[in-house]
């Protein structure tokens, strides 16, 4: 959706200007450049093209349409929404931004906090959810098209490994002008710096490698999704040290080696649809179809998606996993490793300058 306050957070991202006139036609008033929106969210891309871009650009990983629905948040996605909620605390009387919102799911887990919310990401596969309950805007985090100054909270989850040291900075910079003052930043991300616990989360990947040998799993879109993984900060200083430049401090931290999970969402998971993927073909196969085999694929998927999401047995099954999951923060939280959840805080500028 596009509400009011939205278009009156959102600035050119070229010049800073305001945007004048209604959707689907804005104008900034200072450059005088035009901005095409789309009937549920705006398009705020910067005028210039930057190298570095994203995977998350490329259909291919859309392909099986997962980010069509919001479903409730279980597994690894319902522990990591947990923890923002934990963390960050939205309600009442905050504005919170969605910085690489996806398919704006987390804007949807948490519309009933009372918080203003919008999203913002590079790519536009937004679920039909978000699409229309939540402010949506297609940009660029490295050129934020809003006010400075225009959100209390802000959110980024699974961003700072896919940029370089050099657009983290930018980034964060971004994120500190459009934060207020004292405002506060959620991260989930990781450095690669690991403790001795990751060995345990490489035996599980290197079981997952050898089950796709075999063709009991399908790895594929994992493989394409961390393809641009640049995992530009080496430790845990080095990540004080770069959000200190930008203006933050880090006010609590949590590590999260996902070794139980890493199990369940790395081989169950990816096994069973697997196994169902495969009925599908071969369904399709033996009524004698051929173009219609991805689209049979991604109706199962589809299916077992709104499976999951409705209190039956299968969502009951899912929230328990989901618990048995959350060992790994109650052992493992404390012992620093690569994987964190972290609370940044909005130093003001000195002489109290926003």
């Amino acid at each position: 959706m596009i509400s009011d306050r939205l278009l009156q957070l959102v600035r050119c991202p070229d010049c800073g200007g305001r945007l004048g006139g209604r959707p689907p036609g804005l104008v900034c008033e200072s450059c005088s450049r035009p901005f095409a929106t789309d009937p549920d969210f705006l398009v705020l891309h910067p005028g210039i093209t930057f190298a570095e871009q994203t995977k998350y650009l490329d259909a291919a990983l859309h392909a099986d349409a997962r980010h069509e629905r919001v479903t409730p948040p279980l597994l690894g996605a319902r522990i990591r929404n947990d923890v923002l909620r934990s963390f960050l605390a939205p309600g009442p009387g905050d504005a919170v931004i969605d910085l690489g919102c996806g398919s704006g799911r987390t804007l949807v887990w948490n519309a009933g906090l009372g918080a203003y919310q919008a999203g913002i990401d590079v790519s536009p596969y937004f679920a039909r959810e978000a699409r229309a309950q939540a402010d949506l805007v297609l940009g660029d985090l490295r050129r934020l098209p809003f006010a400075a100054g225009a959100f209390t909270k802000a959110s980024a989850l699974d961003v700072f490994e896919h940029l370089s040291r050099d657009a983290l900075a930018g980034v964060l910079a971004e994120i500190a002008r459009v934060l207020a003052p004292g405002g506060a930043l959620f991260v989930y991300s990781h450095v690669r710096k690991n403790s001795r616990l990751a060995g345990g989360l490489r035996q599980i990947n290197r079981l997952a490698r050898w089950m796709e040998r075999r063709g009991l799993v399908d790895l594929s879109r994992e493989r394409l999704r961390k393809s641009d993984h640049l995992n530009p900060l080496a430790d845990i200083p080095d990540l004080e040290s770069a959000v200190a430049g930008a203006g933050f401090r880090i006010e609590r931290i949590r590590y999260y080696t996902p070794l139980v999970g890493g199990f369940v969402e790395n081989i169950l998971v990816r096994a069973g649809e697997h196994w169902l993927a495969k009925r599908a073909a071969a369904r399709v196969a033996a009524g004698g179809g051929g173009a219609g085999r991805d689209a049979a694929v991604r109706d199962v998927r589809a299916a077992v998606k709104r499976r999951a999401g409705e209190s039956g047995p299968a969502y009951w099954g899912l929230r328990a996993v989901t618990w048995i999951m959350k060992i790994d923060l109650v052992l493992f939280g404390r012992v620093r490793s690569g994987p964190y959840f972290a609370l940044l805080r909005r130093l003001p500028a000195e002489g109290g300058a926003p």
